[in-house]
């Protein structure tokens, strides 16, 4: 589509940008050039709001991505810290205490994962049509 409809999907992807680099509304809204009842309005557009919530999706994954490579040397921290003889004694306590409870958590998301994957496979198995 060409003319104001064009503008118009230009405007609201720069609105979504917008929303996700500004701290409210109203700063989002005049980055954009536009009135903030009209962003508020945007908002309750189905499509708009899709379009928002896979941004932030995106967004929230790059940030995982970005903790997930530090978490090697997160660990190794930890782990210094809980056994450097120079460490006072309640430190070593809340490392320690914090390297026993990701390593549970690890172990309950591993669990759940193989559970998962079980479970589809199950489901596959049993849909309609299926052969060995």
């Amino acid at each position: 589509m060409t003319g104001h409809g064009a503008k118009f999907g230009r405007k609201m992807e720069a609105a979504v940008a917008a929303l996700l680099t500004h701290r409210n509304t109203e700063e989002a809204a005049k980055a954009i050039g536009v009135a903030p009842k009209t962003l508020l309005r945007w908002q309750q557009i189905p499509e708009f709001q899709a379009a928002l919530r896979r941004a932030r999706q995106d967004a929230l994954s790059q940030t995982i991505a970005r903790l997930q490579q530090g978490a090697p040397a997160a660990a190794s921290t930890l782990l210094k810290v809980m056994l450097d003889a120079s460490t006072p004694a309640s430190t070593k306590v809340r490392a320690a205490e914090s390297v026993l409870n990701h390593a549970e958590k690890a172990i309950e998301l591993q669990d759940l994962n193989t559970r998962l994957a079980e479970l589809e496979r199950s489901a596959e198995a049993t849909k309609p049509g299926w052969r060995k």
